[in-house]
């Protein structure tokens, strides 16, 4: 059975029109909304990590793994409660360099939005969620130099494993930027699997570092996050 794996940014208010990323941003309302939907259709919310047995057809349920990119602070403050509420679990990819700070590497006229501390890391594996890596500062890692892309990959890795004191094995590629030696760098790097920005759901025939994702987007009705789950 086909997996989805969903991928969200921001959940909260998106900025007003003409705001790059505002596509990004779904509300807690909605946010909330597509989840119980997800508990009524029977799926269980998985992290990538719990999700990755039923991808490759070791495990058989209605499953879709939920996943966030950069780390946000709504993520922690408004969609966790959301998801300890209904038992499911997440991951959240974490852009070490920015731990407390903010979104500094989207475009300039971007909204800048806080990213959570180490300590709320923590808390956020304390309740069940998986920590993943996402580099060291969110940068295409095609265009630089292999052997900047290689540090920006492992230190990472080493960072956020020595601020939460157990190992990573999930890895989402900055802005989707991947390739043959990208991927094979996240592999030796020690991670387990990694995610794409592919829009597809997850059949177990991709290969473990090129998983596909559906965005959800700040406009997407209910029937289109349904087409996500279900369909696509």
């Amino acid at each position: 059975m086909a997996v989805p794996i969903l991928l969200y940014h921001h959940i909260g208010m998106p900025p007003k029109a003409g705001i790059p990323g505002r596509s990004n941003y779904v509300t807690v309302k909605k946010f909330a909304k597509q989840m119980r939907v997800l508990k009524r259709l029977g799926f269980k919310g998985l992290s990538l990590r719990e999700a990755m047995p039923y991808i490759r057809g070791e495990k058989k349920d209605r499953v879709a793994a939920i996943t966030f990119d950069d780390g946000f602070l709504s993520v922690y403050q408004d969609a966790m409660p959301i998801l300890d509420e209904l038992g499911f679990s997440a991951t959240n990819f974490f852009v070490s360099s920015h731990m407390g700070l903010d979104n500094s590497w989207d475009n300039e006229r971007s909204e800048r939005n806080k990213i959570m501390t180490f300590d709320e890391m923590r808390d956020w594996a304390a309740h069940g969620h998986e920590v993943g890596g996402h580099t060291n500062d969110h940068l295409h890692l095609k265009d630089i130099p292999l052997q900047e892309a290689k540090r920006q990959i492992v230190e990472n890795k080493q960072k956020l494993e020595e601020e939460l004191g157990a190992p990573l094995v999930s890895f989402a590629y900055p802005f989707g930027d991947e390739n043959e030696a990208i991927r094979k760098i996240v592999k030796a790097a020690g991670y387990h699997f990694a995610v794409t920005t592919i829009k597809s759901r997850a059949r177990g025939n991709e290969g473990d570092y090129e998983l596909p994702r559906h965005s959800i987007r700040r406009n997407d009705t209910i029937l289109h996050f349904l087409a996500k789950c279900l369909l696509r």
